[in-house]
């Protein structure tokens, strides 16, 4: 028996207590630094789970009109909302222990390094679900030391603050598929056209194989590779127990229908209105742009589906598909201003521009009704009467001269009255009251129904020269049908963040701008433009249209060289529509003047068509009297024709028409001849 000598001993047994030590000062520090750790994640708080998401845009009726992504297609669902495939598949796969540690698999760990020394070389990953999730969310994936102990740190702050279902239903919503899809929805829809809820066990399990490589495990890429890498998925979900072999094979035969397209891609609903969706939400609501593409918001607008579908549709129909001429449509309810329609262009992907809303052409005779309410408000009637004929205008101060001319150079050479000469779309009577109110009246009432374009007091700005937006004109209208209440364009109803809080709500407000009384007898007249009664020397400007009309409407046309026009409404809907050349060349063509009246009247009629045909109720302070629309005068039963027009009360004719009563025929007594006048009538 050998006897260990007390000096070597003592060596061995210094060196024991040294190790001893040593490991309980490190045990120490682990659990300090560990304690630490916890501490630090339960004062820290729980990390935001603020993800980057699709943003939606919802038409009137809920349906998707369309999204914004920046190319990142993102859908948040519920884990109750996930095929207990994909859940199995990946937990299977990625990190099998998952509801059994918190946050670390130590064993998994140190196999991992134990691999990656023997082969010399990283082969073997060991991240759990909850940190590649603590890395999608917050970090970047650099292979640093500092971005790994961060990572460690979220992933005791994720473990610490949610459960294990919200940590998964998480890393599900947010872990890469390839080919922009983010997310087991957005994969879903992209590589099988349904939704995470729908999946196969082998549909499942060929997504879940795609993260380790997006693009190396793409099926659509290299279907072999795919193949291989859903068979090792399979045998995971066998090894874990959640399916047989049986079960395996079978999933692994089934052939995979892929679709492979971003469904919103195929529907370009009404692109040139989410433009101006976009732009509210920038500049009207303050969001930045990160927020709008990949915020996860709901944004519910105001548009009508059918009645864009129409606007659409109409205008390819009417417009010759070989002309380069373009045009734009704005329909809006007037009162609530929410738009219904919008069309900036004849086709989005050849020209984003938006015609509607950032074009300024001349508006011509469109811009007429503005300057009879203030030819109203001055004292005129509808029976005003002034002189059409060829004129020469002289003004600033005598230095510069006006000649308007009428369409074809027609003129009555007469006097008509107020309410022929909107009707027939006179421009010497439209100049002539211009000047007598003073020009400044028609920039002040333009500029108080909402147009924000630079306005000339001129003589021309009667018959429209200054150029205008069309939304501006459509919102200037729907005053006229709301009762001189003007409302600003609605383009959003409600903005809803990914938390499902309520960021915005637009609440109806109105601005009585016009005078109702004077604002109801101007819409009447604009009514004339429909009606033949009001025929003079010419016909009246929607005659090409009136045959197609089932319902009560005001509007007005106008014609420039470069610029058509037909503007209207009925009680319930407001609409613009605009058509010319991008470039300003000449509408030669009469088909071609023609273009926007017809699209107006279908467009109206189609989207009104089973609503109530309302008609212009009148204020309070007008009265309705019969007139021969010939000189504005009280009508009699003589008059071959009488209408029904509109005053403000006090202000109605009040002298009967005469042109049109019979002659009295005198009864002449016969002179009684003398006898000789019988017999010698040459006497």
């Amino acid at each position: 028996m050998e006897i260990i000598p007390s000096s070597r001993f003592r060596g061995t047994w210094k060196y024991i207590r040294a190790f001893a030590f040593i490991s309980f000062i490190l045990a120490i520090l682990s659990a300090v630094t560990l304690g630490g750790f916890i501490l630090f994640a339960k004062i820290k708080g729980a990390p935001p789970l603020a993800v980057p998401q699709t943003t939606i845009f919802y038409a009137d009726d809920g349906t998707k009109i369309g999204e914004s992504d920046n190319g990142q297609k993102r859908y948040w669902v519920k884990l109750d909302d996930i095929s207990p495939y994909v859940i199995q598949a990946t937990i299977a796969v990625e990190d099998r222990k998952f509801y059994e540690h918190h946050g670390f698999d130590i064993k998994r760990i140190i196999g991992a390094v134990a691999a990656d020394i023997k082969a010399m070389a990283k082969v073997q990953g060991a991240s759990t679900i909850t940190q590649q999730y603590a890395r999608n969310l917050f970090l970047t994936h650099d292979k640093t030391w500092t971005r790994k102990l961060q990572e460690a740190l979220y992933t005791i702050r994720l473990e610490a603050n949610y459960s294990k279902n919200q940590i998964l239903e998480g890393y599900l919503n947010t872990i890469y598929y390839g080919h922009g899809a983010y997310g087991i929805e957005a994969a879903a829809r992209y590589y099988f056209g349904k939704h995470a809820k729908d999946l196969t066990l082998s549909e499942a399990a060929m997504l879940a194989g795609i993260p380790k490589g997006p693009y190396y495990y793409s099926p659509l890429i290299n279907e072999k590779r795919a193949k291989a890498r859903q068979k090792t998925v399979l045998l995971s979900m066998e090894q874990s127990g959640y399916i047989n072999k049986k079960e395996a094979e079978q999933a692994y035969q089934d052939k995979l229908v892929y679709t492979h397209h971003h469904e919103m891609k195929q529907k370009n609903i009404a692109p040139y209105f989410q433009d101006v969706v976009k732009h509210v939400l920038r500049n009207q609501l303050g969001l930045d742009e990160r927020t709008i593409e990949l915020g996860g918001l709901r944004v519910y607008t105001s548009l009508d589906p059918h009645m864009q579908k129409i606007a659409e549709q109409e205008i390819n129909a009417i417009i010759d598909p070989h002309s380069q001429i373009q045009a734009a449509l704005v329909a809006m309810d007037p009162r609530t201003g929410e738009v219904k329609a919008l069309v900036g262009g004849r086709d989005y992907e050849k020209s984003p521009f938006n015609r509607a809303v950032q074009a300024q052409r001349q508006p011509g005779s469109t811009f007429k009704p503005f300057l009879y309410y203030a030819a109203i408000r001055e004292g005129f009637t509808p029976s005003t009467q002034m002189r059409s004929e060829l004129t020469t205008f002289t003004f600033d101060n005598g230095k510069a001269t006006y000649t308007p001319h009428n369409y074809n150079d027609y003129y009555a050479n007469d006097a008509i009255t107020l309410a022929q000469a909107i009707a027939l779309s006179d421009n010497v009577f439209a100049v002539k009251t211009h000047l007598f109110i003073g020009e400044n009246k028609l920039v002040e009432t333009a500029k108080k129904l909402g147009i924000t374009s630079k306005l000339k007091a001129v003589p021309s700005l009667a018959l429209g020269t200054s150029p205008v937006k069309v939304i501006d004109m459509v919102k200037a209208y729907s005053a006229f049908a709301n009762n001189g209440k003007k409302v600003e364009p609605v383009f959003i109803k409600k903005v809803v963040n990914q938390q499902g809080e309520i960021i915005y709500e637009y609440k109806p407000e109105s601005k009585q701008v016009l005078d109702p009384d004077a604002a109801y007898v101007t819409t009447q007249l604009m009514t004339g433009m429909f009606d033949p009664k009001l025929n003079d020397y010419t016909t009246v400007t929607g005659q090409s249209i009136r045959k197609q009309i089932t319902r009560p409407y005001a509007g007005k046309s106008g014609t420039t060289e470069t610029d058509s026009w037909m503007i209207g409404f009925a009680p319930q809907l407001v609409a613009g529509v605009w058509t010319g050349y991008d470039r300003g060349e000449t509408i030669d063509k009469m088909v071609e003047k023609q273009y926007a009246k017809q699209i107006w009247v279908r467009f109206m009629e189609k989207s009104l068509q089973g609503k109530p045909k309302k008609k212009f109720k009148p204020t309070k302070g007008v009265v309705g009297v019969y007139v021969d629309p010939d000189n504005g005068k009280l009508a009699t039963k003589s008059c071959p024709v009488r209408r029904l027009t509109y005053y403000i009360t006090g202000t109605e004719p009040n002298e009967y028409c005469t042109d049109h009563l019979p002659e009295k025929k005198a009864k002449k007594k016969e002179k009684k001849k003398h006898w000789f006048e019988k017999w010698f009538p040459w006497f």
